[in-house]
């Protein structure tokens, strides 16, 4: 299919080392691609910290956090990081686990035991290398409690790569021009969050995080399916979304008459 020149549009979500490869074999073809992130939240001083950490818990482990715009990364203005992590710990702890067919579950397991001991192991790797654990970090089987980590480096996989799992990095920042720079850092660009009143923050941030959709006062995880859907860098090629799905898969064509 990736090289039939039968087909003329190619569609692939998943890892960016499959998806630029299919571009790569295509040939001719349109391709769209959507290869995932680890999506990057501001939440700055002016921020409602009780909405703004309700958000974040959900976007952070809806799915048990198998989600390309899951909420991975967080960065807090260091004049309320105290009180928004403690509060972000809180419900954390809270979350109830269980069969996601249960009605009151918050929490499942993951698609497999494969996957839940990768995200174990990086966990584990990121504890190892200096960073601190706020609560959770164990494994049943294919299950990982939501698990809440500090103290991060860059280069660390929970930070840099995509953990598709429960994981969430919290860290502290103090100017707003250099977080976007930490938000950039690294191979994605899907969709961002900034949790903030100020208006030049918000126009700094759309003018200057590289992602495909950036969401104000909403975590990063938020999507409809009428809107455009992709990401820049690793994050993929072309947009997903309904009509822009649909523009994709169609050639425009000009008639003059004179």
């Amino acid at each position: 299919m990736v090289t039939d020149e039968r087909f003329k549009l190619l569609t692939f979500t998943g890892s960016p080392e499959v998806g630029w490869k299919m571009k790569r074999d295509a040939g001719k073809k349109k391709v769209v691609l959507e290869l995932g992130g680890n999506a990057g939240v501001i939440v700055t001083r002016t921020a409602d910290i009780t909405s703004a950490v309700a958000k974040c818990v959900a976007g952070g482990f809806a799915y048990a956090g198998q989600v390309c715009i899951h909420t991975q990364r967080i960065y807090v203005h260091k004049d309320i990081f105290q009180d928004f992590t403690r509060e972000f710990v809180e419900k954390t702890i809270n979350l109830k686990g269980g069969p996601a067919e249960n009605a009151d579950t918050d929490i499942s397991a993951l698609i497999d035991e494969e996957n839940a001991l990768r995200v174990e192991a990086w966990v584990k790797e990121a504890v190892a290398g200096g960073a601190q654990l706020l609560c959770g970090g164990g494994r049943q089987g294919s299950f990982i409690e939501p698990t809440v980590l500090t103290a991060t480096k860059q280069e660390m996989k929970v930070s840099c790569c995509e953990i598709f799992g429960p994981v969430v990095v919290i860290e502290p920042y103090e100017d707003f021009q250099k977080v976007v720079g930490e938000v950039n850092s690294g191979r994605y660009g899907l969709q961002a969050g900034v949790f903030t009143d100020s208006i030049s923050e918000m126009d700094y941030a759309f003018n200057n995080i590289e992602v495909g959709g950036l969401m104000i006062n909403e975590v990063p995880t938020f999507r409809m399916d009428h809107t455009p859907y992709g990401g820049v860098k690793d994050s993929g090629l072309g947009r997903e979304g309904v009509k822009y799905a649909i523009l994709d898969m169609m050639e425009p064509r000009l008639m003059v008459k004179g």
